[in-house]
């Protein structure tokens, strides 16, 4: 496989329409495992349907190729019917087998994903209920926004009262404030600007590059602090590369998309300083570590890291004219080839372990294992820098 366009449509992508209809039930199965056994009742969690939809409409925008329409189609269906909570609003967190609620939990950021979703489905399509949807969602979040001290909350009860358990995942910090749900509003927002010039959603985008920049980057480091409380205290000391360089060019995307030159070339800079920090989590095999607390480091290598790996420093080559940030980008792809693409059941292995084993442990599709971060990784590479290999 030598190209992002053959790796995108001859691998990942008839993965997930060959594999994960539910043809029963509606929707996508909600698990494949790391040894490829199909779990047909596992539950089914927002964040795979919402990162489907956005996947297969944006393929479908840049391919024009029906059947990825109809995975599209098929996800917003599906998210439409199921997911969204039609008395209290926004979407469930989870459901199970059969398309019942089991997690009515508001959690901001699958919020932000579902608009993630809708917008790029009207920018496929032109239809006028996802671009309603996504106007919605974007009023939704903001009533999640803190008036008095910035930032967007991160979760509530089914009805938007305040909630105890707030994190995404048992991983997690359990605080009220998170990079990655920031991050998750911003990549959104950035959509829904290039379709909804909206001067409200302007004045978010503003207010969230804003964050970034003053509450949530370590301005010694220049990586990006992961945890907060309620007053921007910061709460955790982890260092998370694949964040820092994902968010590297997804902050760069937002103040371009907004149009503001002065603020473009600020966040140009402070941009390629994110990608140099996150450069100490390089191998010399072109692969990126996942994460250090301390002075620990897990230096498993996950799909997703690497993936925004090669966006995130084409980005920075793009900036900066310095070759090295394109041959990082190229390490990267070379090692997703030969260590990370599953060449015979399809699709990309959850991660290398430390040791360099394939991890079967963790699942090969489900409710954190989507088509998005490799899929986006394809068709950034394709669309914005016309490239199908490094």
């Amino acid at each position: 496989m030598n190209g992002f366009k053959e790796e995108l449509t001859e691998n990942i992508l008839p993965f997930w329409i060959d594999k994960m209809q539910d043809n029963y039930y509606g929707g996508f199965y909600g698990q494949i495992d790391g040894t490829d056994h199909l779990h047909p009742e596992a539950n089914k969690g927002a964040i795979l349907n919402a990162r489907i939809l956005w996947t297969f409409s944006a393929a479908y925008r840049l391919l024009k190729d029906a059947q990825y329409l109809a995975i599209a189609q098929r996800a917003f269906d599906y998210i439409v019917d199921y997911f969204i909570d039609k008395e209290c609003g926004g979407v469930y967190w989870e459901l199970d087998y059969k398309g019942n609620p089991v997690n009515r939990k508001k959690q901001t950021y699958v919020q932000g994903f579902m608009l993630y979703g809708f917008s790029e489905f009207y920018r496929a399509t032109g239809n006028p209920q996802a671009l309603e949807l996504a106007k919605d969602f974007f009023r939704l979040i903001e009533k999640c926004r803190d008036n008095r001290l910035e930032g967007y909350l991160e979760a509530y009860t089914r009805d938007w009262q305040p909630i105890e358990d707030m994190r995404l995942s048992e991983k997690d910090a359990n605080e009220k404030k998170t990079m990655n749900t920031h991050l998750h509003v911003l990549e959104p927002y950035t959509n829904l600007l290039r379709i909804w010039r909206d001067k409200e959603l302007k004045i978010a985008q503003r207010r969230l590059i804003d964050i970034f920049i003053t509450k949530i980057l370590d301005c010694e480091s220049n990586h990006l602090n992961l945890f907060f409380d309620e007053e921007w205290n910061v709460r955790s000391s982890a260092i998370s590369y694949g964040h820092d360089i994902e968010a590297s060019w997804l902050l760069f995307e937002a103040a371009e998309v907004l149009g503001d030159k002065e603020l473009l070339e600020r966040v140009k800079n402070i941009s390629l300083k994110i990608a140099d920090a996150a450069s100490e989590g390089l191998n010399t095999d072109g692969s990126m570590l996942y994460d250090r607390t301390g002075e620990h480091t897990d230096s498993e290598r996950h799909w997703w890291v690497q993936a925004e790996a090669v966006v995130g420093y084409m980005y920075a080559y793009e900036n900066s004219g310095d070759i090295r940030c394109k041959e990082k980008a190229s390490g990267a792809w070379n090692y997703i080839r030969n260590h990370i693409v599953d060449k015979k059941d399809g699709e990309w292995y959850w991660s290398r372990l430390p040791d360099g084993s394939i991890n079967r442990k963790d699942d090969k599709a489900g409710f954190w294992k989507c088509p998005y971060h490799n899929g986006r990784m394809c068709i950034e590479m394709m669309e914005r820098f016309g490239m199908e290999s490094c």
